[in-house]
This record gives structure tokens, C-alpha cells and sequence, in this order.
């Protein structure tokens, strides 16, 4: 009890230099917390990626389609439970910084593959009965306050002309791994219109998004798929839905890296700042830590006091950072938008916040710790003079 009173006392004796650590401590934190959201976003479509999904797309580039009729013969392999054809659509809604992910799909069974998103029956009995129907996400309504029934006019960029579609249905989410930001409609729709405007592009689709009964088996139900149409005039590309993902996330790896190091470099720096804070704080208590020996306090005693005021400066200003993080990243999250799907501050990235501030607390103290005490009582005295 005496050493904790000590070391609360001692916190705060040199107040302006303690506040300014513990700002700098705040500071680092949350930008360290920031950093981490930013480059976990990243991954967030991978993350709900599912090894009983497949992708299968052109060798030569998502630019170039797929040829309808596959689907029927990618059915036929061994092992293929369910097949939907995938569009990307690509409209503006309103103004072009409106942006969100819209997609062409055979309903329902592209829902079918993915359980993770919850929607009532009934809205997808609603969706059937309607031609121009689409699904959206709860965080997607909930951006623009679309409700069941809302029209949503979207001006086509690769598909030409003012589409306009109807509300029949919001999925939830499973879990807070399943993204909810994007927007589905009817392929069938899709390709109705583009037979009457552009008929070489109808019946093609941009993937088509495989499912299987083990997904152990993904490898070679991959290559099974893509030697049906080896030689062909567009071969296929088939991968997990997760390697899919990773592939978009591949394009930016050079940005990703550069974010994770420089999150790291924050820490070394508020390492140095609250290294530098321990050792003025050793070097102005050199005579009390002697008058500490000479009363019989071992050294022990004196290390254990400059660790603790080390560790409790730290953690009272990374608890703090950690604290203010959840409203720095959810206006954050407010002012970007949807370009990313999922932007919150995951466990991970609180483990990694108290993990590097409780590195940072005990590595400062260490040099300082050990300086004072190895220092003689007669040395220590005589620093005061």
C-alpha cells in the first residue's frame, strides 16, 4: 500500500511534464487504434469470406465476361451444390460520392449461398413477385433511411440509362464480421435490358459464385471446374471466395503495409517521449532513492517504485486513449462514408492498444530502473550537492 501511494504521488509531481506525456500517450493510442481500423476495413470482405464458396471468373481479367451457358456445365462437377451468376452494376445514386457496391444476382439462390445475411420470408416472397425489386443491407438503409417500398434511381455507368429500383427487402447481419453495405437486384432484370440495348453483351455474366459441399475439397473442385473450359474461347479462373478478396486487397498491399508501419512507428515514438520522461524523473530523484537505501529499502524497493510510476503513467494515458478511441473512429466512420464496409475498432486492436502500452511502460523503466539501482548510497547522496 505504501508503494502505490508512493507511486501515485510521484505521478504527478512534475505535473506539466506528466499532463504533456500523458497527452502524448492519448494521442498515440488513438492514432495506433485509427491506423489498425483502417487497414482491418481493408480485409473486411475477406473476413466474411466462406471456404464453401467458390468464384469463378475470366483467366484474363474481371473486365471480360462469362459466357451464361457455363453455368449449366459448372453445375455438373462433382461436388457443386448451388451456382449464381454476379454482376457488378456500378450506378450513381444521386451524385457519384454516393457510392456503394450494386450487384446483378440470381435470386434466390444466391442467398441461398449466403446464410450469413438474415432476411425475413415474406420480403423475399416480395422481391420474387418483383421484376425490379432489390435487397439492400441494414447499414446501407440505414445511411440513407431507405425503408421497405422506397424507390431508388440509379444513373448507369456501365450499363447506360436510368435504372430504377424498388425496396422489397433489408438483410441483417449474422455477425459483425458480415458486411451490410451493398445492394442486390434481379440478373434476369439486368440482362432484359441489356438484350434490348446491347444484345452481344446479354446472357454474360461478370462471376459466377460457386457452392460446394466440402470445403476441403475447394482446390480441386477448382481445377475441376476451370479444365471444362480449358481451350475454350474465355477459360475460367476458379478460387475461394477468401483468395477472391484478397486479390482486390493485393492492389493496394504497398498502401496497407505502409499504414502497419507507420502505426508501429507511432509507438516508438511515444516510446522515446516517455523514455526520456522516466530518465529526467530518475536523474532529479537520484539523492532519494539513496536516502531510500540508507533507511533499508533494498533495490528491489527502488526498482519496483520507478516500474510502477513508468507502468501507471503509461496506462492511465493509454486507458484514456483507448477510451476516446470509440468516438474518434466512429466520427471517423461518419465522415468517410462507405467506402468501407465495416470501419470499427476491433478486440484485436484493443489487445494490441494495452498491449503496446504496457510495452511501452515497462521498456522505458528498464534503463532508469537499473541505473538507480546500482547506484551507491554515498554516490546518490552526493548527487545533491
Amino acid at each position: 500500500m505504501m508503494l502505490f501511494k508512493l507511486i501515485l504521488k510521484n505521478i504527478f509531481r512534475a505535473r506539466l511534464r506528466s499532463l504533456l506525456t500523458i497527452i502524448g500517450l492519448v494521442i498515440a493510442v488513438i492514432a495506433f487504434g485509427l491506423l489498425r481500423t483502417v487497414v482491418d476495413a481493408w480485409y473486411a470482405g475477406s473476413d466474411m469470406a466462406s471456404a464453401n464458396r467458390l468464384v469463378t471468373r475470366n483467366s484474363i481479367s474481371l473486365t471480360f465476361t462469362l459466357p451464361t451457358y457455363y453455368t449449366e456445365r459448372i453445375r455438373a462437377v462433382d461436388g457443386v451444390t448451388q451456382i449464381s451468376a454476379s454482376n457488378w452494376f456500378a450506378g450513381i445514386y444521386l451524385e457519384p460520392k454516393n457510392f456503394f457496391p450494386q450487384f446483378a444476382v440470381t435470386v434466390p439462390v444466391f442467398f441461398d449461398l449466403y446464410p450469413e445475411f438474415l432476411l425475413p420470408p415474406e420480403q423475399m416472397q416480395a422481391m420474387l413477385r418483383d421484376r425490379t425489386g432489390c435487397i439492400i443491407g441494414r447499414a446501407l438503409a440505414d445511411s440513407y433511411g431507405w425503408k421497405i417500398g422506397d424507390k431508388i434511381p440509379l444513373q448507369g455507368t456501365i450499363y447506360p440509362g436510368t435504372w430504377e429500383f424498388t425496396v422489397r427487402g433489408i438483410f441483417d447481419a449474422r455477425d459483425d464480421t458480415t458486411v451490410t453495405r451493398q445492394m442486390y437486384f434481379h440478373w434476369d432484370y439486368l440482362n432484359e435490358r441489356v438484350k434490348q440495348s446491347f444484345p452481344r453483351a446479354a446472357d454474360r455474366a461478370g462471376v459466377f459464385v460457386v457452392g460446394i459441399k466440402d470445403g476441403q475439397r475447394a482446390a480441386e473442385l477448382s481445377a475441376a471446374i476451370d479444365n471444362e473450359f480449358k481451350n475454350s474461347i474465355a477459360e475460367t479462373l476458379t478460387e475461394t471466395e477468401k483468395a477472391f478478396q484478397l486479390g482486390f486487397v493485393a492492389q493496394s498491399e504497398a498502401i496497407v503495409g505502409a499504414i502497419r508501419i507507420v502505426s508501429f512507428v507511432v509507438i516508438i515514438i511515444i516510446l522515446a517521449v516517455v523514455a526520456n520522461t522516466m530518465a529526467m524523473t530518475v536523474r532529479e530523484r537520484i539523492s532519494e532513492y539513496a536516502t531510500l537505501k540508507a533507511l533499508g529499502f533494498g533495490p528491489g524497493f527502488v526498482v519496483a517504485l520507478i516500474f510502477g510510476e513508468s507502468l501507471c503513467l503509461t496506462l492511465l494515458g493509454g486507458l484514456l486513449g483507448i477510451a476516446l478511441s470509440f468516438p474518434v473512429i466512429a466520427t471517423f466512420k461518419s465522415l468517410i462514408g462507405t467506402i468501407f464496409p465495416v470501419f470499427r475498432l476491433s478486440q484485436e486492436t484493443l489487445c494490441w492498444q494495452l498491449g503496446a502500452v504496457i510495452f511501452v511502460g515497462v521498456l522505458a523503466a528498464i534503463l532508469p530502473a537499473i541505473r538507480s539501482a546500482r547506484i551507491r548510497i554515498v554516490d546518490g547522496l552526493r548527487h545533491v550537492a
